[in-house]
């Protein structure tokens, strides 16, 4: 059965090697469960445990989607980033109400769907030219390297450089340091799922020192089995569309559904091609193949999100994990799914593995190496690129060092996007402007414009 929903022999792959990958995916974006609902639950005022509740089961659902509709080891959740700008944009500063930004994201959802079934987005994703996609996937390995590298506190804030080192000495930040190192030395040994043996390994020296008296370490939870689901935001959206017009403009309210719609559409994209860019489905003009079917999966997970209560969810980077240990099909996926429903259940121990409060900062120093090491495979991408070719490196360079220091991954394909057109135009190679790569680079320019 299993043989013939994922084709497992056709993508040299094995189940216990996809269930691994899975397992791996899970532990690498297992925040988000916390962070998700720390950010929607109480500084939305949504509720901690409602989010929590909407944040497992709409990332299941969309995992299970995921594998079944597309065959994608890509894992989906309430995206990073998005979900800031409903708490903080749409209802600390403009004021809408939780119930009402819920509906915002619906609306987006319904597009995101209309458009996936047309094959808007696909058409849109194949306008991207090969070597910014390849530079796209290099750009997003030092991205979530860099994501890393903050959430275990090796890089810090600095009040004159913006950032710089950590505090080294700090027990936590050792422990991540510790992990690193030690997954490393996996993976150069050639130890097959590295990432998640490192993973184990880093878990349980640090609950060992916690035991013995260390401060800043994992700890095991009081209880196995605790948490309550709450389904009190579950339909809630739906109550948000009775107040949205009252006394809002309609432009404000395209706007940010206009918001929602860019940074998953264009983070979605990014992730789909970085992360399966390696695992042979992108043919020789830098498609992705079956891709309509995985952004389909993308938009209704976004709408079952919406209605139970929680931000846009998309696709997730952290899938490059998975992916890193193996995994090559959407039994990966699936995995990562079923396990998000067993977190309802099992929601202490997962605290294994998430954010520990060091000071005013919360660092992951059991899962940050992860992410800091599938970062250094993922810039492999870069031997494809012809760097001595400035119209091709150029927009590269421009999409790796804006998602970077913008912290955003659409912001880096956009920046590179609006690049490569530059770039086109001046050397006046006019067969690069197509309608779709013109609308795009006009949406790319409107994007800074209106929103910056």
């Amino acid at each position: 059965m299993l043989e013939n929903l994922f084709k497992l022999k056709k993508y040299n792959t094995t189940v216990r090697t996809e269930l691994v990958a899975g397992l791996t995916t899970f532990l690498t974006m297992a925040y988000i469960l916390g962070v998700n609902a720390s950010i929607l639950g109480t500084d939305a005022k949504l509720g901690f445990s409602g989010v929590l509740f909407a944040t497992a089961l709409s990332s299941a659902i969309g995992c299970i989607l995921m594998g079944l509709l597309a065959n994608y080891p890509v894992a989906l959740a309430p995206g990073m980033g998005v979900n800031a700008f409903f708490a903080y944009t749409v209802v600390l500063t403009k004021g809408y109400s939780g119930a009402e930004a819920l509906a915002l994201v619906l609306i987006s959802g319904i597009i995101f769907l209309l458009i996936s079934v047309l094959g808007v987005r696909q058409a849109l994703i194949n306008a991207i030219p090969k070597h910014l996609k390849l530079g796209i996937g290099a750009a997003i390995g030092f991205f979530i390297t860099f994501i890393g590298l903050k959430n275990a506190g090796i890089i810090v804030t600095h009040p004159a450089t913006l950032v710089g080192l950590g505090n080294i000495k700090n027990p936590t930040v050792a422990l991540a340091i510790f992990g690193i190192f030690v997954t490393l030395i996996l993976l150069v040994k050639g130890v097959k799922a590295s990432v998640f043996y490192g993973l184990v390994i880093t878990a349980v020296f640090g609950v060992i020192m916690g035991l013995s008296g260390v401060e800043g370490m994992p700890q095991l939870p009081t209880s196995v089995i605790s948490f309550q689901p709450d389904t009190s935001l579950v339909g809630k959206a739906f109550g948000g569309f009775n107040t949205l017009l009252n006394g809002r403009s309609i432009l404000d309210i395209v706007l940010i559904v206009f918001t929602f719609l860019f940074v998953d559409f264009f983070d979605t994209a990014g992730t789909l091609v970085a992360v399966c860019g390696s695992i042979g489905v992108m043919n020789k003009e830098g498609e992705l193949e079956g891709v309509e079917k995985a952004l389909t999966a993308d938009a209704v997970a976004t709408i079952v999100g919406a209605g139970l209560g929680t931000s846009t969810v998309t696709s997730f980077v952290e899938s490059a994990s998975g992916v890193g240990v193996g995994g090559r099909t959407g039994l990966t996926a699936v995995t990562t799914g079923l396990l998000f429903i067993l977190s309802i259940l099992f929601a202490p121990l997962i605290s294994i593995v998430g954010s520990i409060p060091v000071g005013e900062a919360f660092l992951s120093p059991v899962t940050a190496p992860a992410l800091i090491v599938v970062g250094i495979l993922m810039i492999s991408h870069l031997a494809e690129v012809d760097f001595s070719n400035f119209e091709i490196s150029a927009p590269v360079f421009m999409t790796i060092i804006f998602m970077i220091l913008t912290y955003s991954i659409a912001d880096g394909i956009a920046v590179g996007f609006i690049t490569y057109a530059i770039v086109s135009a001046a050397t006046k190679k006019w067969q690069n402007f197509t309608p779709t790569t013109i609308s795009l680079t006009v949406v790319f320019l409107l994007h800074f414009l209106l929103s910056k």
